[in-house]
């Protein structure tokens, strides 16, 4: 089945397949020896290739009219011309070879590697002889040789993008010829958002994955390949993270095979969820104390299990806590919602909680648009959240709240959305009160994602005769046991939180009845009579909402796993089931199952 992404009409403009080549070794033809040559060769030697000039050349000495065309017609491809400056310093240092000749159509099929008999790896053609450029054209086409001629696309068969280079970080930008000079300056307003240093974040978290790889590789036996897939995962660019990307990490899975992998998921967690300006800020002592804290696969396992729970304070007779302040008075600990992800949805109180904290401890969903209004003199802890840790990273951060509070400091604890939905507020409340802080604990609402959402996706959780009530559920219960699933009712609206990691056990929960399997539920006379939803029932995936990347991906309960599975995974997303998904639009799907909209979220910056 074609991918529901394509479109189903000619496109106005026609686009190209962006790709990036290993050239190492690869042998590039370089007609000309103007001064594009000399960048199409300074180009060629950056990335690792061969390249050969071919260009016949005259003494420095020579006159432009020399060079000229006469009025006999000579062509171009018969006139000498003087080298380029950079071409002659190439030649000189010995990195170009050049040959000192017209071109020939055998140079395609002798000058190159032997190793794929002899043919060239690509071909640049710099001047402008058209009857040059046309035979060179025709000829590399025919024999599948990528061709780039100066200022003539017809004759192209791959072109170059306007590119920003950091290390291991490149940037393509291209308007397929239709810009002009707008992708050189796209490319440098794309480059001068970046934080500085990314380039070399990139190659320090490449390093750690291969040393995940080298240490956890050691540790396993022949018989583990199966768990290659995980190790493997996230090396192609050009793909969003996979539908199991959040899949939840039972306690039964950190005993198994999860725990061998756990490592290689934190670092994925971290390269996806991470503000890249937190990221640059990795240093490699943060690393090794990451990977020393969360050690990779052992014989015995035991690292697999959570650390002690936190007790920094003491115990009173009466079981209750209590913590005594380092410098004779204790700080105060703010609870806040920061919405859905856009900075412009907070609330003036936790905005107002941002400016002013002493310590902020933010979760690892918290979108960095928000963390960029942190100030840069506050210090800022992102969870290590990932599958598998979450318990031991929830008490990272409590214990690191207890110390702030005892050394008097303002501490803010920053949630998505509202942290009473799905938040886990209520137990970081009643955690507090437990250590005697009940009293300086102040918890601020924030604009809950599962209304906020589908808002901006234009469904309308409420409607007249469609629907009257709404539902907030969660996808996954505690130690990702699947909670009792929801009847169908007609007239409701079902958002699901925390499900797309499980969408298939989702999906089969609501249109089935519960097995005795697994655990999961007994079947009970209630569950007998449950209504179950009819796999025609409309759905939609909204993923980042209120971000510049938000995507809605709309179906039915029946494709929604399917387009989950071929579509990625854009975390933090949720699930909308219900009529109302179709109230204000009704997506044609012209023979696809599904519809995704992409990049369509309007910014909220003209408030």
């Amino acid at each position: 089945m074609a991918s529901p992404n394509l479109p189903t009409a000619a496109s106005a403009y026609h686009t190209t397949l962006l790709t990036a080549q290993d050239c190492r070794e690869h042998v590039h033809l370089i007609i000309g020896s103007n001064p594009l040559a000399a960048s199409r060769v300074s180009q060629s030697l950056s990335v690792g290739a061969k390249p050969t000039l071919i260009a016949p050349v005259s003494a420095p000495s020579t006159t432009e009219s020399d060079v000229t065309p006469t009025a006999t017609g000579d062509s171009q491809q018969n006139q000498k011309r003087e080298l380029h400056h950079t071409l002659a310093n190439y030649i000189s240092s010995g990195v170009l070879t050049h040959l000192d000749r017209s071109f020939a159509d055998e140079d395609l099929f002798t000058l190159g590697r032997s190793e794929v008999d002899n043919v060239v790896d690509a071909v640049f053609v710099t001047q402008h002889d058209q009857s040059l450029v046309e035979r060179v054209s025709a000829l590399c086409k025919r024999k599948r040789i990528p061709v780039n001629v100066l200022d003539n696309p017809a004759l192209c068969s791959f072109s170059l993008l306007s590119v920003h280079v950091d290390g291991p970080l490149q940037i393509g930008v291209t308007t397929n010829g239709r810009g002009c000079k707008l992708a050189s300056r796209i490319r440098r307003e794309v480059a001068s958002a970046l934080p500085k240093g990314l380039g070399a974040a990139c190659a320090r978290l490449g390093d750690v994955r291969r040393r995940v790889i080298t240490e956890d590789a050691e540790a396993r036996t022949a018989a583990e390949s199966a768990i290659a897939a995980a190790v493997n995962e996230g090396v192609d660019d050009s793909i969003d993270q996979s539908a199991t990307f959040n899949k939840l990490v039972t306690e039964l899975d950190v005993q198994a095979e999860a725990a061998k992998t756990r490592r290689m998921r934190w670092l994925a967690q971290v390269c996806e969820y991470w503000p890249l300006k937190k990221l640059v800020e990795i240093t490699d002592d943060d690393v090794e104390s990451i990977l020393q804290a969360y050690p990779g696969f052992s014989g015995d396992n035991s690292s697999a299990s959570p650390a002690q729970p936190v007790s920094p304070g003491t115990v009173s007779e009466g079981g209750s806590s209590s913590i005594t302040a380092s410098n004779g008075r204790l700080g105060r600990i703010f609870l806040a919602g920061s919405g859905p992800g856009h900075p412009d949805l907070l609330t003036r109180a936790t905005y107002k909680a941002i400016q002013s904290a002493d310590l902020i401890l933010a979760d690892k969903l918290v979108p960095s648009g928000v963390l960029d209004m942190i100030p840069r003199r506050t210090p800022v802890s992102i969870a290590r959240k990932f599958p598998g840790n979450a318990d031991r990273a929830q008490e990272e951060l409590l214990e690191q709240a207890l110390e702030g509070v005892r050394a008097g400091k303002t501490v803010l604890r920053l949630k998505q959305g509202d942290p009473f939905i799905y938040g886990r507020g209520g137990e970081e409340v009643a955690f507090f009160r437990e250590h005697g802080l009940g009293d300086r604990v102040v918890v601020l609402p924030g604009i809950t994602s599962s209304l906020s959402a589908p808002l901006f996706a234009g469904i309308p959780a409420t409607q007249r005769d469609v629907s009257d009530q709404v539902l907030i559920c969660t996808g996954t219960g505690k130690k990702g046991k699947p909670p009792v699933p929801p009847e169908y009712v007609g007239s409701r609206t079902v958002v699901f939180l925390m499900a797309l990691h499980r969408i298939g056990g989702l999906v089969k929960e609501l249109t089935t009845r519960l097995e005795e399997v697994d655990g999961v539920a007994e079947v009970s006379e209630g569950e007998k009579q449950r209504a179950l939803w009819p796999l025609d029932t409309p759905c939609a995936v909204i993923e980042r909402a209120t971000c510049p990347d938000q995507r809605v991906i709309r179906t039915t309960l029946r494709y929604v796993e399917q387009a989950i599975e071929q579509e990625g995974s854009r975390p933090p997303g949720l699930l909308v089931v219900g009529r109302a998904c179709e109230v204000l639009y009704t997506p044609k799907k012209e023979g696809h199952p599904w519809v995704v909209e992409d990049g369509q979220f309007k910014d909220l910056g003209g408030f």
